[in-house]
């Protein structure tokens, strides 16, 4: 086919023939054209991906907080478990089991809101539905996995409590 920029050279040699007061104004290959119109678009998304990403950043951060805060309230139940017998596995499944029903709660709630409300940005998306199957099924795994580890902290802290600490705690 050739270089563009050389048919580009002919095109106007063919148009300066016809008729030498008829400009060629901004003149770009089809890669440049699709850039140029997509431009606008690829904003958009590196805008709502950073936002997304800040989302989850804020989301973990308050489930940690949230977790934290439920493990040094119960630091005193979790010290009369201790010294009454509990292993450190069994107070790390309960402060974890909190965890996942913290997250279950979540992604219900999050999942019905999205599928609710991605009507509404539906025609934003361009290749997808807002309600695609492999998407819904990543952001669940992703935030299911961070809400967990945002737990892990919490857990770890809870199963390490000293129980005449915990005891004299309250």
């Amino acid at each position: 086919m050739g270089e563009p920029f050389g048919v580009l050279r002919r095109a106007r040699a063919a148009v300066e023939a016809l008729d030498r007061d008829l400009p060629l104004i901004e003149v770009r290959t089809q890669e440049q054209q699709i850039a140029h119109t997509l431009g606008s678009e690829r904003v958009f998304a590196r805008l709502t991906s950073g936002f997304g990403l800040v989302a989850l950043v804020l989301a973990s951060i308050g489930v940690y907080g949230l977790m934290a805060y439920s493990v040094a309230r119960r630091t005193g139940e979790i010290g009369i478990r201790m010294a009454l017998g509990a292993r450190v596995e069994q107070v790390l499944r309960a402060v974890m089991r909190e965890a996942l029903w913290l997250a279950l709660a979540g992604l219900t709630l999050g999942l019905g809101m999205s599928l609710w409300l991605g009507r509404l940005v539906g025609s934003l998306l361009y290749g997808v539905t807002s309600s695609d199957p492999i998407t819904m099924t990543v952001a669940v795994l992703v935030l299911f996995g961070i809400t967990l580890l945002a737990g892990m902290g919490p857990a770890r802290r809870a199963a390490r409590v000293d129980p005449l600490t915990a005891l004299r705690h309250e």
